[in-house]
């Protein structure tokens, strides 16, 4: 008998995927960093029409003020994001102004941080509730991107991923509503951030700190494919973009350091949500938790399936963390 489809959503916060986001505008995030992008790798001063010609996004104002318009809005905004955003005419131009980005004032100095010291600055990141209402973001992207990859591989359909402001997600999938590739999928969010931690501190105790940037763009992008709503094309975007430009612009020594801090963050950052979905449990305050869906797959406790992921975060700490201090 041919077995019905399912329609599942899957994620750490699927009860809230009705609740109203706010506007973010992915089309401009994406301009914005196309714009950095053109004005980096020239030395010239390009004029705004020269711009408006060569940049993604710019071709879309409907007309000369639209354009100019939009223009200087970005210009604002790149100059308040501390981007050194330099104003000249070109030798022969006449009198138009120009625009370009020196290189030597948008490349990070040199950081050469041991090991330990970043981990620190991971923790930095994780601990207080302050920077971790951010940082949280990028381990909902490892935590959804988890689920995704197991539902492909496992032979479902992706149907989508949203990620929201609120650092909350949810992935939907389509195949049998029960079975070893829904049970998977479901496991795969809360231990996919430290996972990845763990296969980037191998990378890294191997010496291969340019294949670990490169691959997580490869699955930034890949993802960003998936991606149904406009944060969570501006959340993907912006952090492939800060890999790329770490990978790009910068020395080994500031990619090592990158390299490094992004590990330790993923492996520390992938043990606090556990605890926390732990806590939301016990107040009866996560009654779909991926945990709870996963009991209703398999029969076996919610309780059981929260000690596994426990298991898994905090073995992939220490073992990642052996690799990355050499232990």
């Amino acid at each position: 008998m041919r077995q019905p489809e399912a329609l599942t959503p899957v994620g750490p916060a699927a009860v809230s995927a009705g609740r109203t986001m706010r506007s973010v505008s992915s089309s401009r995030a994406e301009r914005l960093v196309n714009l950095v992008l053109c004005l980096l790798s020239t030395r010239r001063f390009l004029t705004a029409e020269r711009i408006r010609a060569i940049v993604p996004g710019y071709a879309d104002a409907p007309g000369d003020e639209a354009f100019f318009r939009m223009f200087e809005r970005d210009k604002v905004e790149l100059r308040e994001l501390g981007v050194p955003l330099e104003t000249g005419r070109q030798v022969g131009s006449g009198t138009t102004d120009g625009y370009r980005i020196a290189r030597r004032d948008y490349e990070l100095g040199e950081i050469d941080l041991e090991p330990d010291e970043a981990a620190a600055v991971a923790l930095a990141a994780v601990l207080p509730q302050s920077a971790w209402r951010l940082s949280r973001n990028a381990v909902t992207i490892a935590h959804e991107g988890g689920h995704g990859l197991i539902a492909l591989l496992t032979g479902r359909r992706l149907d989508g991923i949203r990620l929201h402001s609120d650092t909350s997600g949810l992935t939907v999938s389509r195949g049998r509503p029960a079975g070893i590739g829904m049970i998977l999928t479901a496991a795969a969010g809360y231990t996919a951030p430290s996972l990845l931690g763990l296969g980037g501190a191998w990378l890294l105790a191997a010496g291969h700190i340019t294949a670990l940037l490169w691959g997580a763009i490869l699955l930034l992008a890949a993802m960003l494919v998936m991606i149904r709503n406009a944060y969570g094309v501006l959340t993907v975007v912006l952090t492939g973009a800060l890999f790329f430009l770490i990978s790009w612009l910068t020395e080994p020594a500031v990619q090592a350091a990158f390299a490094y801090g992004v590990v330790w963050f993923l492996l520390l950052g992938g043990v606090r949500p556990v605890f926390e979905l732990q806590s939301k449990r016990s107040g009866g305050r996560a009654p779909d938790s991926d945990a709870d869906q996963l009991s209703r797959l398999t029969h076996v406790p919610a309780a059981l399936w929260l000690f596994l992921f426990h298991a898994v975060t905090l073995c992939s700490l220490i073992g990642g963390g052996r690799w990355l201090l050499g232990l």
